[in-house]
């Protein structure tokens, strides 16, 4: 919703200062951030490679305007808004649960329980108004008895008695082939859900055990102050706390773990960097997140878990060591793979 902390949470997380100001819908184009994923494998693994550079791997964070109650049916520029959530791969949804008499609500009181349902059921509803155009069309073109067809009117059923009901499509399972026609659909209610609950030292504690996603307890404005500070501070001022890390970090690798995402990494005297592929890749898809052409080529990989190739000392020791896998086109790449792809040109 608006005045959340939503575009601070976002301004904190990019360093880029897009417009938080104190009334709704001050944000009405979606900024977009790139930020880099926290991974302490890297500078270990440089320091054993000695890599002039060290290059993480990325999410790009969108930060859209704050929904109000009928941005279903178009209220506070609504359907503008959903347009931008429909190009996303996931939902980051910001909850207030503090009090500030400076900030206001638009709904006059803070109530975080409320104020999900009220956004959640936005989303459903907005996924029940094109569903129930898709389904009247399929009914009628299954007549022809194309299989397709019925499969996909069955599954849009499926789906739309659920939204009738005032559920996400999130909670729903689906076989391989259903999974494609849901896909397809390109639906708000269906996407993996963070919920980051925006407190204060002061704040109510909230029972999230039957919300249906990640939840993250943040306090946003303690976090942007970390964040200001020099980076070689921050660490420290994070121990002073008494943490592991930031929330803010949390956030971010929460988020990449969301989208199904792992990391493979590259390591040599030129640079040591992170890749990203989804869970369940197999080698020659990682090989072209480097190149197309390594893919196309794909040969075989060498491939070593990061940790035994620390202990090893490095590639050449690792190899002589025969820790070193050769790993044909069926590997399935696991998260922290240290790899070196072999291929034609």
């Amino acid at each position: 919703m608006p005045n959340v902390g939503k575009s601070t949470l976002f301004n904190t997380l990019t360093k880029k200062k897009a417009e938080a100001a104190n009334y709704p819908f001050c944000t009405i184009d979606p900024n977009v951030g790139v930020v880099k994923v926290p991974d302490e494998r890297l500078e270990k693994l440089s320091a054993v490679s000695q890599s002039k550079k060290l290059i993480p791997t990325t999410i790009d964070f969108i930060d859209i305007a704050g929904l109000v109650k009928g941005a279903s049916k178009g209220e506070g520029l609504g359907n503008q808004f959903l347009a931008n959530i429909r190009e996303c791969d996931a939902i980051c949804e910001v909850v207030r649960n503090f009090e500030d008499g400076n900030i206001i609500h638009v709904n006059g009181k803070i109530d975080p329980e409320d104020d999900r349902e009220t956004i959640n059921l936005e989303l459903i509803l907005a996924d029940l108004q094109s569903v129930e155009k898709k389904y009247d069309r399929l009914v009628k073109d299954s007549k022809s008895g194309d299989k397709l067809t019925i499969k996909t009117r069955d599954v849009v059923e499926k789906i739309k008695v659920q939204l009738e009901a005032g559920k996400a499509v999130r909670a729903m399972t689906f076989d391989e082939e259903e999974q494609k026609i849901v896909k397809s659909l390109n639906l708000l209610s269906v996407k993996p859900i963070l919920y980051v609950v925006n407190t204060s030292d002061v704040s109510k504690p909230l029972d999230t055990s039957k919300w249906d996603g990640e939840v993250l307890s943040l306090n946003i404005k303690l976090e942007d102050e970390i964040a200001s500070l020099p980076e070689e501070e921050q660490a420290e001022y994070v121990q002073e706390l008494g943490l592991d890390e930031s929330g803010l970090d949390k956030l971010i690798k929460t988020s990449y773990k969301l989208l199904g995402l792992i990391t493979f990494l590259t390591t040599g005297k030129e640079e040591t960097r992170a890749w990203t592929v989804k869970v369940g890749s197999k080698a020659p898809q990682a090989a072209g997140e480097i190149h197309t052409d390594i893919e196309k080529g794909f040969v075989r990989a060498e491939v070593i878990n990061w940790e035994k190739y620390m202990e090893a000392g490095g590639e050449a020791a690792a190899k002589e060591k025969g820790l070193m896998r050769i790993e044909g086109k069926e590997y399935v790449m696991q998260d922290g793979d240290v790899v070196h792809f072999l291929h034609n040109k």
